[in-house]
């Protein structure tokens, strides 16, 4: 569970600085996720959870 909340924190902080150092960039992805059919997003997050369970599984061994 430890790992699960030091992964949690890291995407916090890469969240923070998209925002901090390029808030005109973090609008605009805002607004093209918003526009993005609800399946494409779907997909693309069920994509995300995959390769992140791959790396930790390939990290972690």
């Amino acid at each position: 569970m430890s790992d699960l909340a030091v992964a949690l924190g890291l995407v916090l902080v890469i969240e923070g600085l998209l925002w901090a150092l390029a808030p005109g960039l973090g609008r605009t992805l805002m607004a093209t996720a918003a526009a993005t059919p609800d399946t494409q997003l779907r997909r693309a997050g069920w994509v995300a959870v995959a390769l992140g369970a791959i790396i930790v599984w390939l990290i972690r061994g």
